[in-house]
């Protein structure tokens, strides 16, 4: 019996799952049994409808999906995912796979578009990549909602000041802007510098560029 691994750097992150939408109980048991083998957590469904009605924890995740559904079909599916902001990558699996939709799928926004047969290794691989991506993904997010918290626990004038600082005003060009002393300037400035754990401008306006939408703008 051939024995899979998931290839040296594409360590499953902890707490993954791999989500299979396949209306066919045989592929579905297959998959979840060659997943299940590489340390993989796994849920499978029959449907879209009983897929897109499932808890979906915030874990590094990826979507197998056949192309061919009873009921809802897999790309319809990819468009309704994207409604309902399942942001992780999909992969489909098929057996009647055409150029057309292949392309659709990609241009969808699919992670890969696979044909059946497929060897077992190369689909290990292909989820193992698409979970790393899935988890960076998620560090980014949680990354960013970091920042926000901390932007959102400086008081009304400190986030004032550091606006001004974003801008590049000197603490005397913003101490006439606001009709504040210079010192007091200082101080406002470097309690929300602490705060937000930056101790230089480009420091600052580098962390701030995703929540402060003109510094998104000025790029």
């Amino acid at each position: 019996m051939e024995q899979h691994v998931i290839s040296e750097g594409r360590e499953p992150l902890s707490g993954s799952i791999v989500y299979v939408v396949d209306d066919d109980p045989s592929i579905r048991g297959g998959l979840s049994s060659l997943f299940t083998s590489v340390g993989l957590h796994v849920k499978a469904f029959e449907s879209a409808e009983e897929f897109l009605d499932a808890k979906m924890p915030e874990v590094p995740s990826c979507l197998i999906l056949d192309i061919r559904l009873r009921g809802a079909s897999g790309l319809v599916l990819q468009e309704e995912s994207f409604r309902q902001r399942i942001r992780f990558p999909i992969v489909f699996l098929t057996g009647y796979g055409d150029i057309e939709m292949a392309t659709k799928a990609m241009k969808g926004g699919a992670f890969d578009f696979m044909t059946k047969p497929f060897k077992d290794q190369t689909l290990i691989d292909t989820v193992a990549a698409a979970l790393a991506r899935d988890g960076q993904a998620i560090r980014k997010e949680r990354a960013i909602a970091d920042v926000r918290d901390a932007y959102d626990s400086l008081t009304v004038r400190e986030q004032e000041v550091i606006r001004l600082v974003t801008d590049g005003l000197l603490n005397k060009q913003i101490a006439d802007r606001l009709g504040l002393s210079e010192v007091t300037i200082k101080i406002h400035r470097g309690r929300a510098m602490h705060k937000l754990g930056v101790r230089s401008v480009p420091d600052l306006i580098k962390k701030l560029r995703p929540v402060l939408p003109s510094l998104r703008e000025a790029d």
